[in-house]
Parts: C-alpha cells; sequence; structure tokens
C-alpha cells in the first residue's frame, strides 16, 4: 500500500484529481457569473438583447464569445485556487 501511494503522490494524481473535482464544482459558478452578471453588462455595452444573439453577416459568434469568457474566468479562477492552495506541494519528486 505504501508503495501505492508514493506511485500515486510521484506521478501527479493528487493534484491533478484536485484539480478536476475543483475545475467541475466552480465551473456551474462561473457559468452563472457569466450567464447572469457579464453577459446583461455586454448587451448593455452592445445594445443587444442577449450576447449569444451578436452576429455578423450571418455568423452566430456569440455563443463562442460565451464559452470564451467562461473559459477564461474558469482558467483564472482555477490558476488563483491552485496558487493559494500551494497545490505543488502535494507532490513529490520523482527519484532517479
Amino acid at each position: 500500500m505504501r508503495e501505492f501511494v508514493l506511485f500515486i503522490r510521484e506521478q501527479g494524481v493528487v493534484g491533478l484529481a484536485i484539480g478536476f473535482i475543483l475545475g467541475g464544482a466552480i465551473s456551474s459558478v462561473v457559468a452563472s457569473l457569466v450567464k447572469d452578471i457579464i453577459q446583461p453588462a455586454v448587451s448593455l455595452i452592445v445594445s443587444s438583447e442577449s450576447i449569444t444573439t451578436l452576429a455578423w453577416h450571418g455568423i452566430g459568434y456569440g455563443l463562442f464569445l460565451e464559452a470564451i469568457i467562461n473559459f477564461i474566468i474558469l482558467a483564472a479562477v482555477i490558476f488563483f485556487l491552485f496558487k493559494k492552495i500551494n497545490m505543488t506541494k502535494l507532490d513529490v519528486e520523482k527519484k532517479n
């Protein structure tokens, strides 16, 4: 059992698992932030009913823009959580 735990720590599985869980948990919060706060603010700026309805010559780019905003916010939140929790200390260095 000890070798298994050491293997998991050496391979960085703990950090990966925590990042995956945090990413899944925070994604709904970020989606709500974008949908309920950022999207209406952008809609006021561009004088549109919703950011998702934005289009240029029939090419709808609003949903893509919303997905980009979601991704940027989610990546930033996970990055800062990673730094704040200092997850880099969970893993041990591999022995050569």
